[in-house]
């Protein structure tokens, strides 16, 4: 692989914090290479950080926005830029929530001006794209392998939101324009010189202020951290040696809980952590989890050197040593900053007595809120039911959550891993639930292709974790209630196609044509010997969500091209809540889970069409087409739904189920 060797480097938003350090790093250890930094001094920057480079003859500085196409244009002119490193960006979650348009300009706006100039001065060899894990949106918490550079982008905040439309604009240039861009998204980082609005910062100086350390809901959201001087050497390596149009995640698989970062810094103050740590109202959405695959950049022969502790100890250091670096950072200390870039904020509050309010009545606030809603009658009386369900992140889990909110039952997600025996019967002796209900496991990312080539990690979360925790269910009298597949079944001679004979709950498996569906076909018949669980058999789910991706609806309306199957389906507005009451009565054994008879995709888009977009179009391809873009078969079958319309009477057949929960509530064409 060829090396790659810059000459002049433009690098924006340098008196930040990650920027600094690769800016002081590459004048360090290449004095043959002119680096130019770009900052307009915004809140969270200082020239202070650009100490270490400031007297170096290879090193230069300007005070300016990208922002500016005249200043942007004559930089890279007059200075004969061929490289640029664009950082510079508005950062901080909690200010994006207050201010959004604030971050589009600066992320959005910015970052196309930057283009631009590239394109018209045309001299620009490389344009690295820095961007954040946040992009992949919330990352399911049984998910065993992070996203990788491909996964779909599913932003779920303003900040994370105008990072990837910055990075649609990066790849449209590089299509467009022959723009030589590369893009790193990175895990959180940590370490001397960041400003304080960031966790870890914060908390050391509250630490070393004696004051409570508020952590946004109940603390189990998981991040992963990279000390800065291990993500500078990242981005060295992705300079020299990053292939052009690639993207590069900069990550580690080593995880840690809000709550335990916390704690680790209140033990290295000598703290206690009952004392100390307050739970605080959550933000607006807070993702449970972000987790990346960092095999790719390895490859390019980077690795993290940095242990936690280590570069714990080493940041501690630099702000107790450097206590007053920020000045007044009071308003960013608190639970959620509001600093002077927010419209309304007054430069004159009183933000230190606004923290030291925390510190009263800490003894009663230390436990964290759970994560269910209860009435005051139900605090007053012990309700009848409470859910533990795993699968948080997952559609079904999360829409399971909504589910009991609306119905008043009190539930908890689960924060044990599947496969940890031990974190599960922690999470049943806190939650202590009357029912467990399991929708997590692997699917693929973002189908079912991805379990063929990880077929280790897909069995160890569909077959172990599913077996475990049915095991500790059995163990502690729980019923588990298990959400599964009806893709395990193939039309065949005694269940043809279009003949109304659908398979039922005795039948033996007959399909085997993806992993995937092998392995959910292998715990279904392990799990016949408990009866403590509650097997249902889910098919082509559809909700009246048409924005979900993993909505089946949402996906063939995505496709230029569709096979015309009729197959049976899962309208889970109608058949979440039946599982709920499943619960309530005791069902045990395997379900078919699907409303009674079959849809095909023609009849499905054609609702679409008279509903929804009378201008949709389609054309259909045959099995054998299909098997051309796709790595493994999928599994068409009809399931005989009469034993669960046998307990639910008034369960809907599949097609006017559709119409009732998903076609007309979101119709967008009237109604003749």
């Amino acid at each position: 692989m060829a090396t790659y060797e810059p000459k002049n480097i433009l690098i924006t938003g340098a008196a930040g914090f990650i920027a600094s350090h690769v800016a002081n790093r590459l004048v360090r250890k290449y004095p043959h290479y002119k680096i130019v930094v770009l900052d307009k001094l915004d809140y969270c920057s200082s020239l202070k950080n650009l100490n270490p480079s400031r007297p170096s003859p290879n090193f230069k500085f300007v005070k300016g926005d990208i922002a500016s196409a005249d200043l942007v244009n004559y930089l890279l002119i007059t200075e004969s830029i061929d490289t640029i490193m664009h950082f510079a960006a508005q950062t901080h979650v909690d200010n994006s929530f207050g201010n959004s348009f604030e971050f589009t300009k600066n992320n959005i706006y910015g970052t196309h001006v930057l283009l631009e100039a590239c394109k018209v001065t045309g001299q620009i060899r490389r344009f690295i794209h820095v961007s954040t894990d946040e992009v992949y949106g919330e990352t399911d918490e049984d998910a065993v392998v992070g996203n990788h550079e491909a996964s779909q982008l599913l932003p779920t905040n303003p900040y994370s939101a105008t990072k990837a439309g910055a990075e649609m604009l990066v790849m449209a240039y590089g299509r467009s324009y022959g723009l030589p861009v590369i893009t790193t998204r990175g895990n959180n980082v940590y370490g001397p010189n960041q400003f304080p609005e960031k966790l870890i910062p914060k908390f050391i100086l509250l630490a070393m202020r004696g004051l409570p350390l508020p952590i946004h809901g109940d603390g189990s959201n998981v991040r992963s951290y990279l000390y800065c001087e291990d993500v500078a050497e990242a981005f060295e390596v992705v300079l020299h040696k990053g292939e052009v149009g690639h993207v590069y995640n900069i990550g580690t698989v080593k995880e840690r809980r809000v709550i335990d970062v916390a704690k680790d810094i209140c033990k290295l103050f000598g703290l206690d952590t009952e004392k100390v740590i307050r739970f605080v109202e959550n933000r607006p959405f807070n993702d449970q989890r972000y987790f990346l695959d960092d095999q790719k950049l390895k490859r390019l022969g980077w690795a993290e050197r940095t242990p936690w502790e280590e570069g714990l100890k080493k940041t501690i250091e630099w702000y107790t040593t450097n206590p007053d670096y920020w000045g007044d950072v009071t308003g960013a200390l608190l639970p959620h900053p509001r600093m002077l870039m927010t419209p309304g904020v007054d430069e004159r509050h009183n933000w230190t007595e606004e923290i030291k309010s925390l510190s009263s009545g800490v003894e009663a606030s230390t436990t964290a809120p759970a994560t269910s809603t209860q009435s005051t009658a139900d605090a007053l009386q012990k309700p009848p039911y409470k859910f533990l369900i795993y699968g948080r992140t997952g559609w079904i889990g999360g829409l399971l959550g909504k589910i009991c909110d609306k119905q008043g039952i009190p539930y908890e997600y689960g924060k044990g891993r599947l496969e940890e025996r031990s974190q599960l019967l922690e999470d049943i002796r806190n939650v202590k639930p009357t029912h467990v209900f399991n929708a997590a496991g692997v699917t693929g990312r973002p189908n079912v292709d991805w379990c063929e080539t990880h077929k280790q990690d897909t069995i160890r979360t569909n077959v172990v974790g599913t077996l475990n925790l049915a095991d500790v269910c059995r163990e502690q009298g729980l019923l588990m209630i298990n959400y599964a597949t009806g893709c395990i079944f193939e039309y065949d001679a005694k269940h043809p196609e279009g003949s109304g004979i659908g398979f039922k709950e005795e039948d033996t498996p007959n399909f085997t044509g993806s992993f995937y569906s092998k392995t959910k076909a292998m715990v279904e018949e392990l799990l016949r010997d408990y009866d403590n669980v509650c097997t249902l058999r889910v098919r082509m789910p559809i909700s009246s969500d048409l924005s979900n991706p993993r909505n089946f609806i949402t996906k063939i309306a995505r496709y230029d091209k569709v096979v015309n199957i009729p197959n049976s389906m899962t309208i889970l507005d109608e058949l979440l809540p039946i599982s709920i009451e499943m619960a309530k009565r005791d069902c045990r054994g395997i379900w078919n889970f699907t409303n009674p008879g079959v849809v095909s995709h023609n009849e499905i888009l054609e609702m679409y069409k008279k509903y929804i977009n009378p201008e949709f179009k389609w054309t259909n391809f045959t099995l054998e087409e299909q098997a051309k873009v796709i790595v493994a078969p999928r599994s068409n079958n009809e399931l005989d739904a009469s034993k669960l319309k046998a307990e639910f009477p008034e369960l809907l057949s599949i097609k006017d189920s559709l119409i009732k929960y998903v076609f007309e509530p979101n119709r967008r064409v009237p109604a003749n």
